[in-house]
């Protein structure tokens, strides 16, 4: 089938699980492997991605190949395949733009960035990296927050005639202008904000279908999430929380019999605590009444390894991505949005979702 070329924009803890993750599969025999949703796309195995581009502020990254720069401070996350080979690819310069907050600066840099010397790059010089590559897909792993930057890269893969997968949660595929300019050049696009493979999310969303399945009314719950990686210690600015907020709650609500009131869902990072490193911590508690109004409550401690969580979710959606390529069809793909994104244009339930992108596989279903 060939090799599925990708760029990436940050080269974090997520990029780091991802690119082990296609290595570390790569002689695995399908019978035996664990931790994946599909071993096969469309004809594409995991280990058929192929990293051709990358781009990074942290000057321990810049110019190094990036075998090296997905194990250099400040990431944390564990590493299950130390056996990367030279890749040739060089991480680029990235722009800034609001992909760094200011307060990461008060902190020791072992957790944080240092920010390159470099000059940043045009958009031209952007784009002419992705053509020159070869990419066909950009994947964004821009910290949350990172409002202005996240619409900078989907406009140079707009320009790059790449299709794009916006893993974070800023709204490009779930805003109708900027979905109707993908359409309008027939390029894929899947998004905003990846779910984990078995994390917060997921979880929280699955108990809040439970509860509509079994007739529980839901009437209050929490989500509530600790961690030590460096995007913990950038969403405390709770300035660049809004859209993440957004959507988290609205990925609880929208599966929800009715929607609760403000004041009675709470849905969001709490707190970064650095001994946790990549470490992720979800406390969730769900109030409700059952049969004869007699009241029930339900509480959850969930520890998961954050970055490999959503590093299965991504190898499916570049592969979904790279059939939609293959397929000629450009614009949301809407069925790999609903299944692999929190805040996909259009919400179903993960049932519903994971029917209508196994039936987008198959080649049964035109998004």
């Amino acid at each position: 089938m060939g090799k599925i070329r990708i760029a990436i924009v940050g080269i974090g803890n997520c990029a780091s699980s991802l690119i082990q993750g296609i290595y570390y599969y790569k002689d695995r025999d399908s019978k035996d492997v664990i931790g994946l949703m599909h071993w096969d796309i469309g004809g594409y195995k995991p280990y058929d991605i192929e990293v051709v581009a990358a781009f990074d502020i942290d000057r321990r990254k810049v110019g190094k190949d990036v075998s090296e720069a997905i194990f250099a401070l400040p990431n944390c996350t564990t590493v299950f395949c130390r056996d990367i080979p030279n890749m040739g690819v060089k991480v680029a310069m990235g722009r800034i733009l609001d992909g760094f907050s200011e307060h990461m600066k008060d902190y020791d840099e072992r957790f944080t960035f240092v920010l390159a010397d470099e000059k940043e790059p045009t958009e031209e010089e952007v784009v002419k990296i992705l053509k020159d590559s070869g990419a066909e897909i950009l994947l964004n792993y821009l910290p949350v927050g990172s409002e202005e930057a996240t619409r900078f890269y989907a406009e140079c893969a707009l320009q790059a005639g790449i299709a794009f997968i916006n893993n974070i949660p800023v709204f490009i595929a779930s805003d109708p202008v900027w979905a109707q300019r993908f359409k309008d050049k027939n390029i894929p696009i899947i998004g905003d904000d990846i779910k984990a493979q078995l994390g917060a999310t997921i979880t929280h969303r699955t108990l809040t279908d439970l509860f509509k399945k079994r007739g529980v009314k839901l009437e209050r719950t929490y989500q509530l999430n600790t961690g030590g990686n460096t995007d913990f210690l950038n969403m405390l600015n709770r300035s660049r929380l809004a859209s993440k907020k957004e959507s988290k709650t609205e990925a609880v609500q929208s599966v929800a019999a009715q929607r609760l009131a403000d004041e009675n869902i709470h849905v969001g990072p709490s707190d970064y605590v650095a001994w946790q490193k990549d470490n992720k911590v979800c406390f969730l508690r769900m109030e409700g009444k059952l049969f004869g109004d007699v009241p029930m409550h339900l509480e959850l401690r969930l520890s998961v390894e954050d970055s490999p969580n959503s590093a299965g979710v991504a190898i499916d959606a570049i592969r979904c991505c790279k059939l939609a390529i293959d397929r000629g069809k450009g614009g949301i793909l809407y069925s790999p949005s609903a299944y692999f994104m929190k805040h996909p244009p259009k919400q179903f339930t993960d049932e519903e979702a994971y029917r209508m992108t196994e039936a987008f596989i198959a080649g049964k279903r035109d998004d």
